[in-house]
């Protein structure tokens, strides 16, 4: 029988030959020419094909929450396997599924009152703009199906997500999208869209979404959906008032607020949830990628009382909530959710994130000595730096040079989030200082290498 490890150390995980047959994120012949194929993780760190370690300064993509190789939620795994690996999902669910979904409702903010399980993000923000247009429906509004978004956003690849969100690069390579979306402009402080300052500013990025509402007609309109940390574009934190403004805005007018937490829930903010951080509680909150620490595909949505309610009744009248997954609800995922939630509880992994968040934040500050920090955003461990030739007038350089710092950093053994003109940070919610200290090291190395490569 061939092991896993004859398998990692066969020469089709390294030949371009065997490499062009598999598509990865990245461009594929990019990726051919410098493939990254990682083996082993432990902790913080990740070992790839040629043995080289790597700081993990961003949890996989921000899912390895409670660290790699974390022997609890192994353990739980394992003995889920010699019990119940998968259950029949279109007549029932499985005791797993039901103490992580009732788990799930007790750390949740305010009323929160039911869990619906799903295999990843996409799947969850596709079912929450689901689930909106089918409680206005049950409601008897029938004619609320838009959904609002955010330009800048990034909710997930299936053809409802993707439609919501407000990537241009990720759009329009698959247009025409699903009808019934509108998007308005986040509320990026630092480069406003409308040239005004904050606080003068009367929160207009706010303002307008109530005016949208207004001008395409409540009655049309089903669901805001916001990330209450904006990662694609630049780790967008916003202003205190700013999610509330838009809780009272979708009160007004009987509007769903959806949060896609798939990144801000589990603990990456400081709080359990987003939420809870911010003081702002939505209609519908979704959750994946931390959710199991990356031990096994899970996500949720979870909703509130009133939302709940509606899919509550006799099926003569009542259909419930329509949609569903192959492996909603899987037991050894299941099992991973549960013993990941527990970890962050029992070990107040969320008092972790607040001081190390501190940490990283002042780490970052200090990078200002090399006259590039431009603006400094996040919350938690959920960090952003970005980068400018000249911090006084906010100029860029031209070309970027973030992406030649991110690749750096992953070369010198950390890996990070990089765009043009941005990096970020988000290591597992274990790290510590030694760790952190080390990322930061390794970052402001790869900054003086790259700007000395610049004249």
């Amino acid at each position: 029988m061939t092991t896993v490890t004859e398998i990692i150390s066969d020469a089709q995980t390294t030949e371009e030959k065997f490499l062009r047959q598999i598509m990865v994120r990245s461009q594929m012949k990019e990726f051919v020419a410098n493939p990254l194929i990682m083996v082993r993780a432990d902790g913080v760190h990740y070992w790839d094909v040629n043995g080289k370690q790597y700081l993990d300064g961003l949890s996989g993509i921000y899912v390895a929450s409670v660290g790699h190789n974390n022997r609890r939620v192994i353990e739980a795994i394992k003995q889920q396997l010699d019990t119940l690996t998968f259950s029949p999902v279109m007549h029932g669910t499985n005791p797993l599924a039901v103490q992580l979904a009732n788990k799930l409702v007790e750390v949740a903010p305010d009323d929160m009152a039911a869990t619906k399980f799903f295999s990843g993000g996409s799947e969850t923000t596709e079912a929450a703009i689901k689930m909106a247009r089918q409680y206005h429906r049950l409601t008897g509004n029938a004619t609320k199906y838009k959904i609002i978004g955010r330009y800048h956003s990034w909710h997930g690849s299936t053809m409802g997500s993707l439609s919501a969100g407000g990537l241009k690069s990720r759009r329009a390579v698959n247009e025409p999208l699903a009808p019934g979306f509108l998007h308005v402009f986040p509320p990026t402080c630092y480069r406003c869209p409308f040239d005004k300052s904050y606080p003068e500013c009367d929160l207009t990025c706010a303002r307008l979404v109530d005016d949208v509402i207004d001008l395409e007609d409540p009655d049309t309109v089903a669901a805001v959906i916001v990330e209450p940390i904006g990662h694609t574009g630049g780790v967008i934190d916003p202003p205190e008032e700013y999610l509330p403004m838009l809780r009272e805005y979708c009160d007004r007018h009987n509007v769903l607020l959806i949060f896609d937490e798939i990144i801000t829930g589990m603990g990456r903010t400081g709080e359990m949830f987003a939420a809870q951080t911010f003081g702002v509680t939505p209609d519908l909150l979704c959750l994946g990628k931390g959710l199991s620490g990356g031990y096994a595909p899970i996500a949720a949505l979870l909703c509130r009382q009133h939302v709940a309610d509606a899919f509550w009744g006799d099926l003569e009248t009542n259909p419930g909530f329509v949609e569903g997954h192959t492996f909603e609800g899987n037991p050894i995922s299941s099992a991973a959710g549960m013993a990941t939630l527990s970890e962050i509880i029992e070990h107040d992994l969320c008092a972790n994130v607040r001081r190390q968040g501190e940490r990283l934040r002042a780490g970052l500050a200090a990078l200002s000595r090399h006259g590039i920090v431009g603006d400094l955003r996040g919350k938690g461990l959920l960090q952003c730096v970005e980068i400018v030739k000249d911090p006084d007038t906010k100029q860029q350089f031209d070309p970027p040079i973030g992406q030649l710092i991110g690749r750096r950093a992953l070369e010198n053994g950390l890996i990070t989030r990089f765009d043009p003109h941005w990096l970020a940070l988000g290591p597992p919610l274990t790290v510590n200082d030694e760790q952190i200290d080390e990322m930061l090291a390794i970052l402001e190395q790869s900054i003086v290498e790259v700007l000395g490569e610049q004249g």
